[in-house]
């Protein structure tokens, strides 16, 4: 009964989620291409199917480690990945090229879940961290497709909402095959809502085996022979309410270093023009990556770019992760620490809990609450580059320490095919 009245309602507001897709693809053109595939209107595929789906850029990210990994193994199947957003199939193409296939995930609507199928005929089903449809899931287990939640993490807050809701996420839970947990707090609460003992198993976080192609970092050598040697720190992943924050710290940093330049990537892509015109406004003197436009006189350098991020984030000395000065959850801060450098974040990183716990005992982030306290820390940072280089090497050192969930993925993934 609760299964059935969640399709009702997901039928009923689809037309409203097209409409709001029509009108976002007004600024956003990319979001009106292949809509099609979000009512399950997909290329039809032949042979062996390794489906992969991460929801954003983020998740897409971490997948590509995952992705990479398969594609080594000639397993024989095309490795489908899909996304819920633009940026994160654009993410995902630029990450791989023709070497995978790629469509926007199909809304949650028996319909469309079914058409997909029907196109795809995928072998399994490897979802990213905790997107979970209860349609999409079900679906797959009737046509004994495999479901795998990867890197799985479930939060005290939505495992009480899971729990509000058991008649409709019980038999969800019980149609996932694996759920590999990011910690064991996350593998028992995935027990708790409905996931059977035997089929969660505490793998770690594969975000720690991120990885930098050789492409990205000799890309981001040469914007750093762009800077001629200037003070650098980045702010990536930036939401609305700290882009401001962001830009009064810098304000106060120009004080002291009055070289030092802030390359600050938004997280979305319709905001670009916002914040440049905000700093603007404030009276920097700003360069723009999408036009090509030289930092070597800004004061701020927008990442204006798709799929760059953790480039510039080579090309800096310091870097603040975004989403974390609001109640966003936070980003990733092992893309920054990968690189061996200094990282900042704000108090709000519940999206992130295990991955800081493990950054915050190891002395590999700093933690800052507002402008002032940013600016005094990444400017006593820049004073000190002794200091400047310890805090990025016990960042990388808890990297490296805490790699190895990817080859448990990889091996459970092959194991249960």
């Amino acid at each position: 009964m609760f299964h059935f009245i969640y399709s009702q309602l997901i039928r009923l507001v689809l037309p409203f989620i097209l409409l709001r897709l029509w009108w976002q693809g007004r600024k956003a053109p990319a979001l009106r291409r292949d809509w099609q595939h979000r009512l399950g209107l997909v290329p039809e595929m032949s042979g062996p199917v390794i489906w992969v789906h991460a929801v954003s850029v983020g998740e897409t990210i971490a997948a590509g480690p995952l992705v990479r990994r398969l594609l080594a193994k000639n397993l024989g199947a095309t490795i489908l990945m899909t996304a819920m957003t633009d940026t994160g199939l654009a993410q995902a193409r630029k990450m791989f090229g023709d070497k995978v296939a790629y469509a926007y995930a199909p809304y949650d609507t028996p319909g469309a879940i079914r058409r997909f199928l029907n196109r795809v005929n995928p072998g399994i089903l490897v979802i990213l961290e905790t997107e979970i449809w209860p349609n999409m899931i079900r679906q797959c287990r009737r046509r004994r497709v495999p479901v795998f939640l990867i890197n799985a993490r479930l939060s005290e807050r939505s495992a009480q909402g899971y729990e509000k809701v058991k008649g409709l996420a019980a038999p969800v839970m019980k149609s996932i095959s694996w759920v590999a947990a990011q910690a064991e707090p996350d593998a028992d609460r995935f027990r708790r809502i409905g996931v059977a003992a035997d089929r969660v198993e505490v793998t770690g976080s594969v975000k720690f085996d991120v990885d930098i192609p050789d492409d990205v970092r000799e890309a981001s050598e040469e914007v750093r022979k762009t800077l001629s040697g200037r003070k650098v720190w980045i702010a990536g992943s930036t939401h609305s309410g700290e882009d401001e924050q962001l830009l009064c710290a810098h304000q106060s940093i120009l004080e002291q270093h009055n070289d030092a330049l802030l390359v600050i990537v938004p997280r979305h892509p319709e905001r670009f023009d916002t914040v440049a015109a905000m700093a603007e406004d404030k009276g920097f003197l700003i360069a723009r990556r999408s036009r090509n436009e030289s930092p070597q006189q800004a004061q701020v350098y927008l990442g204006d770019t798709m799929g760059e991020l953790m480039m510039l984030y080579g090309a800096s000395d310091i870097a603040f992760v975004g989403g974390s000065l609001i109640e966003r959850g936070g980003h990733n801060p092992l893309e920054p620490a990968a690189w061996g450098m200094p990282v900042f974040s704000g108090p709000h990183v519940f999206n992130f809990e295990t991955i800081y716990e493990h950054l915050v005992a190891d002395q590999g982030v700093q933690m800052v609450v507002g402008c002032e306290d940013l600016a005094k820390a990444v400017g006593r940072l820049m004073t000190d580059a002794k200091e400047c280089k310890a805090y990025g090497q016990r960042a990388l050192a808890v990297v490296n320490k805490n790699r190895g969930a990817l080859d448990k993925v990889v091996e459970g993934i092959i194991e249960r095919v």
